[in-house]
């Protein structure tokens, strides 16, 4: 069984540069994280740099902190074990603000990837009536620090692009020894540990873009699309064998293999498209396409990461009973969403499923309502009680404030 602390608690984020944050929003994430097409004059979009060109002449602060709860399964011996975890993290801080009328630009920092896990398997060794024992770990992650920058052209046209910073690191390490220990023979087991950890900094590139016609003074059909090139990220990596006794004490020198070497890591090249019919601040209902190509990912070494391509496809809607109304329950927003992704990670020779549905809210509070206090929940599973395969139940909840105000307004005297 894994075992392992902070958000996820995933032996499946061993692979590759670990388990992908969401990139969406509060808001987002209670209707199934669509965000291509669509946007809110409340909410600042991280998903389509081209849709802060849709922005009211506003400044807008957001903060999003996200906890998940999470039970793991894994038949072993024909018994189902299960274990139960908890972790939370900051999911985003962004401020979003006006350049002019057409022009919008926004600066955020939020993690990208994180990697958490710790197994440990027993099995024996061929011709011998011994057993090994083989210890994993791992823990770290990625985070990107972001401008974007999103421009209207013309009525209905818009273009944005991200830049952004993308820094961390991830250590995994392993160990294995042969179980004997027989104190009568004077035979003491020995260890043979492998620590390898990787720095990245680089930066990389979102492109977006979007079309939103109106189809009439009350409704509007919205499409979107945005674009990650393939990356080739800079790294420093060390790796290093050494062995030791089990109470630590050093039987050979370390072996350094690499120390700080400097390489590439090459991330994939990700499309997404969007749809979303909308009455304009009331009504939306959307869908979201991605397509990742895992399968270009290489590691800092330029080996396969042992990673397929993904998909992912997500529906949501969210409505506003009255907006122009001053009754406190008519501004409420209410979402819902469904998500079905299929992972980059394959076990047994199957692709991993995530399916998960969520619902949320938005609540007005402060003068005149523009700011948001946003509620989501998603509940999910990933994997399946099959062959090797350990089941992920989830239930994620998410709590984002919005806090909107006008900066750089000209003087007026009277």
């Amino acid at each position: 069984m894994a075992q392992g602390q902070g958000l996820g608690n995933s032996p499946y984020s061993a692979l590759g540069i670990g388990e992908l944050y969401p990139d969406g929003n509060i808001a987002n994430l209670g209707m199934g994280n669509i965000g291509v097409s669509n946007a809110s004059p409340f909410h600042l979009n991280l998903q389509n740099p081209a849709l802060l060109g849709t922005r009211p002449p506003y400044t807008v602060f957001e903060v999003g902190l996200v906890g998940q709860s999470k039970a793991l399964s894994q038949t072993i011996s024909n018994a189902t074990q299960t274990q139960r975890d908890f972790g939370g993290n900051l999911g985003y801080l962004a401020l979003g603000f006006p350049a002019n009328s057409r022009w919008s630009m926004s600066l955020s920092l939020r993690p990208y990837t994180y990697v958490d896990y710790n197994t440990r398997q027993y099995r024996p060794i061929p011709g011998t009536i011994y057993e090994a024992e083989y210890n994993y770990s791992g823990r770290g992650g990625l985070n990107k620090a972001s401008y974007a920058s999103g421009f209207r052209l013309g009525k209905s046209v818009y273009l944005g692009a991200e830049a952004s910073f993308l820094f961390g690191n991830i250590t995994n390490s392993s160990d294995s020894r042969v179980l004997i220990n027989d104190s009568n023979a004077g035979i003491q087991d020995t260890r043979v540990s492998r620590l390898n950890r990787v720095n990245y900094s680089d930066i990389v590139w979102r492109l977006g873009a979007a079309w939103r016609p109106k189809l009439s003074k009350e409704w509007g059909l919205n499409f979107g699309v945005t674009y990650d090139p393939s990356t080739q990220v800079k790294a420093r990596e060390t790796d290093i064998y050494q062995q030791t006794s089990l109470a630590g004490a050093t039987i050979s020198a370390a072996d350094t293999l690499r120390s700080n070497t400097d390489g590439q890591a090459t991330l994939p090249q990700q499309l997404r498209f969007g749809i979303s019919l909308e009455r304009i601040n009331r009504l939306l209902i959307g869908v979201d396409v991605g397509l990742q190509k895992w399968a270009q990912y290489r590691t800092v070494t330029g080996q396969p990461g042992n990673l397929v391509n993904g998909l992912s496809i997500a529906t949501g809607l969210e409505y506003t009973p009255k907006p122009t109304s001053t009754r406190y329950r008519d501004l409420i927003t209410y979402r819902a969403g469904f998500q079905y992704n299929q992972l980059p990670f394959r076990v047994d020779g199957t692709q991993i499923n995530d399916v998960n549905a969520s619902i949320g809210l938005s609540l007005p509070v402060g003068a005149y309502y523009v700011n948001r206090a946003t509620l989501s929940i998603i509940g999910g599973q990933r994997g399946a009680l099959t062959g090797t395969q350990i089941r992920e139940q989830y239930v994620r909840i998410g709590i984002g404030f919005s806090l909107t105000d006008r900066w750089f307004r000209k003087s007026v005297i009277d």
